[in-house]
């Protein structure tokens, strides 16, 4: 694919997750959480971005949210666990999405807030209709995701070079 075709940026932040005695880490999703993930999924199926990648945080709300909502997506993209999105500031989240392959055009980030609230922030140089507005006046909640368009290399991928296209979040 030429570098010049549009790319798209799916940034989403994991379902509810429960407080259990647990390690941070290790936290699993709450009730609302199981019923929001696949929700997310038909919503993302429902825009019909064909996925290429999946780069998911180790945790392991981010691994079940994933694992609910991958299941509502007519194709399932490979699918890569990755240590560095746990607790990643948006810069750190841009450093692992630089080092995507170019043959790649569409990814899907699984991760945390306020890493992927920020992301979605920092790279949306433009917005289409009320993209921004709603992402703003939510915030970024649980199970949430924005879709962010891109034209370039992966690894030219830097603050304000995207364009806010679309944003989700559940009801409340």
């Amino acid at each position: 694919m030429s570098v010049a075709e549009p790319r798209r940026i799916v940034i989403f932040r994991h379902a509810k997750a429960d407080w259990p005695q647990v390690s941070d880490h290790e936290r699993p999703l709450a009730e609302r959480g199981r019923k929001d993930a696949p929700v997310a999924g038909r919503k993302l199926a429902d825009s019909g971005i064909p996925l290429d990648l999946a780069l998911c945080s180790t945790a392991a709300r981010t691994r079940e949210t994933w694992k609910l909502a991958v299941h509502e997506l007519p194709d399932r993209p490979k699918t890569v666990y990755e240590d560095r999105l746990y607790e990643a500031s948006p810069g750190e989240l841009i450093a692992v999405l630089n080092e995507t392959p170019d043959d790649v055009r569409n990814v899907v980030l699984i991760g945390h807030n306020p890493g992927v609230q920020g992301l979605a922030d920092i790279l949306s140089g433009a917005a289409e209709g009320d993209a921004r507005t709603r992402m703003e006046r939510r915030g970024f909640p649980t199970a949430a995701f924005a879709v962010l368009t891109y034209s370039g290399s992966w690894k030219a991928l830097e603050p304000g070079v995207g364009t806010l296209v679309d944003y989700w979040a559940p009801s409340e």
